[in-house]
């Protein structure tokens, strides 16, 4: 380390490049991460898929991008194992964003590791990595509800949410809360819940604009053909398909609501900063670490069940979109998330 400049690994699994081009909220704040580290002058390479990039950051890419077998993670645990021993001392710190296995032969070493959470944690793991000896790692949740799923197993924890660029999504100001579409956007597996937002803009006959990609699994295509698909009328109804940043701002941006009516324990969607920073409510389900970005009544509202959610749209003129814009900057901007980071590194590296 050369005074406060750090040279920083970043880690991810190579299933989506970095960043990504549609769906990928992970891929796409680590590639805010490593950007924001850059311009803070700190050194930064990145271990992704192939066709990843990060500014001037130094990429080496290893696995297949869209494989996700047992072999091909064993062989990529292989890879980043090697990787780590040959290059132990050109780092000052390690984050890994993926599989903590990448870990497992660098955990007694003396050098500084981070490993984040983007889902629910299996705390036996805390317990293996601490009979392995683990040092100086600690552990990071994208929320607090993803950091009490870990905190049983022991272990370092500290919560740094997830992040947008402000300079990335536009605010909008002007925006009719009672004639404006309503907005999903997700993977299209039923646990986003792309059905219920459907059900609430039949009920409530306002226009939906649903955005996402239809995974190759076989239960996530069969859920969209059975529950989606012969729901979209192309009218009150609208799939538009995956949408880039430039579309995704535009969607957004045009927005009364994104509504996130979630059926499992969201750790933090990278949507919720990216609407707010638009100035567009969120309307969710109180489920996983959902809550925590929303501040109910002023930036969205937090429902239990889907009369609730239908209320809340008809509440939406209440809300003010530039407290949305205000609170993400001030909670979710990437110059915010860089910074947790930041200091952590820099407190791993002085302890």
């Amino acid at each position: 380390m050369n005074g406060s400049a750090l040279r920083v690994l970043l880690v991810m699994d190579p299933f989506i490049a970095v960043p990504p081009k549609h769906y990928g909220g992970i891929e796409r704040v680590i590639a805010d991460l490593g950007s924001g580290l850059l311009q803070r002058g700190h050194e930064v390479t990145l271990w992704a898929a192939p066709g990843s990039r990060i500014d001037t950051a130094t990429v080496v890419p290893f696995g297949t991008e869209g494989e996700w077998t047992r072999w091909s993670n064993l062989r990529n645990t292989a890879t980043v194992t090697t990787r780590l021993y040959r290059g132990r001392s050109q780092f000052d710190v390690v984050h890994n964003f993926g599989r903590l296995a990448y870990l497992s032969g660098v955990l007694s070493w003396n050098l500084p590791k981070v490993q984040t959470y983007m889902r629910t944690v299996n705390p036996g793991n805390m317990r293996k990595v601490q009979a392995l000896g683990a040092r100086r790692l600690c552990f990071t949740a994208v929320s607090a509800a993803i950091s009490r799923t870990g905190e049983p197993g022991g272990g370092d924890w500290r919560v740094i949410y997830n992040c947008a660029s402000p300079d990335m999504y536009q605010f909008q100001a002007a925006v009719d809360p009672a004639t404006a579409p309503l907005v999903f956007l997700g993977r299209l597996d039923r646990c986003k819940g792309a059905h219920t937002a459907i059900t609430i803009a039949e009920r409530l006959n306002r226009e939906l604009i649903i955005a996402g990609n239809v995974s190759t699994l076989p239960h996530e295509r069969e859920y969209f053909e059975r529950d989606v698909q012969p729901r979209i009328d192309g009218g009150r109804v609208r799939y538009i398909g995956p949408v880039d940043d430039r579309q995704k701002n535009t969607l957004l941006g045009g927005a009364a609501a994104l509504l996130t009516p979630i059926e499992f324990e969201e750790p933090f969607p990278v949507v919720l900063p990216e609407a707010m920073l638009c100035g567009t409510p969120v309307i969710g389900f109180r489920r996983g670490g959902l809550p925590e970005g929303i501040d109910d009544g002023r930036t969205g509202f937090v429902c239990d069940t889907v009369d609730e959610m239908m209320t809340a749209v008809g509440r939406l003129g209440e809300i003010k979109r530039h407290a949305c814009r205000a609170e993400a900057e001030r909670r979710f901007s990437t110059e915010t998330i860089v910074g947790d980071y930041e200091r952590l590194y820099l407190d791993l590296c002085r302890s």
